[in-house]
């Protein structure tokens, strides 16, 4: 996400990316099951700004999260690209 976002952001792209952080943070503290919600609506709330969605699927791979992410934009009409091809059952 890091290179799209770089290579987006050098071309002139306003980039509104997700919040994306390990399970634990340096100090080895959890993300809380509320922390993990209030992302998941901020990254809603990101799309309703986008113009458009590019998804960063390398591999193809497409997880739980993203795929709801990516029904909200659907719905909401938005542009949906991917970086890679999307593997068959993701």
């Amino acid at each position: 996400m890091r290179a799209a976002n770089r290579d987006l952001t050098f071309a002139g792209v306003i980039v509104v990316a997700p919040g994306v952080f390990p399970r634990a943070d340096d100090d080895g503290e959890n993300i809380t099951d509320e922390q993990k919600t209030a992302l998941g609506v901020l990254h809603l709330r990101k799309i309703d700004l986008a113009d458009r969605v590019l998804v960063v699927n390398p591999g193809g791979y497409i997880g739980e999260s993203t795929s709801r992410e990516i029904a909200y934009a659907s719905a909401a009409g938005k542009p949906i690209s991917y970086t890679d091809p999307v593997q068959p059952g993701s």
